[in-house]
């Protein structure tokens, strides 16, 4: 079983920066995609970004393309958000999602493993 424990979430102003850490256990972290994805109150949960199990590939929203950005370190299992001039919008919780294929989707239900989610909160 696969578990993956995230970091880094917080209070921060419009147009700050905050990143984000997934840390997984088990051996085959590197065979697998990554995704994040993030949960708004009243709203359903939505893709913001996913990485290949190589890392040569990612994916990002349309929402958060160009201000964030996902990266892993397969020799420390850890998979990173960098999310750049934050916006009240971005307001959420967010969670690392581990696929069971080398590629991802922008699908949450595609994904099998989940954290328990990190905070992040942005005020104007």
């Amino acid at each position: 079983q696969v578990q993956l424990v995230e970091s880094g979430g917080g209070l921060v102003q419009a147009g700050g920066s905050l990143r984000l850490s997934c840390a997984a256990s088990g051996r085959t972290f590197s065979s697998y995609a990554k995704g994040w994805f993030r949960q708004a109150p009243g709203k359903e949960r939505e893709f913001v970004a996913l990485i290949t199990a190589s890392g040569s590939n990612t994916d990002y929203a349309d929402s958060v393309k160009g201000r964030f950005a996902i990266s892993r370190d397969n020799a420390k299992n850890t998979v990173d958000l960098q999310m750049n001039n934050l916006k009240p919008e971005d307001t959420a919780i967010y969670y690392c999602a581990g696929a069971r294929t080398t590629y991802g989707t922008r699908r949450a239900d595609f994904y099998v493993d989940w954290g328990q989610g990190t905070q992040v909160t942005v005020s104007s």
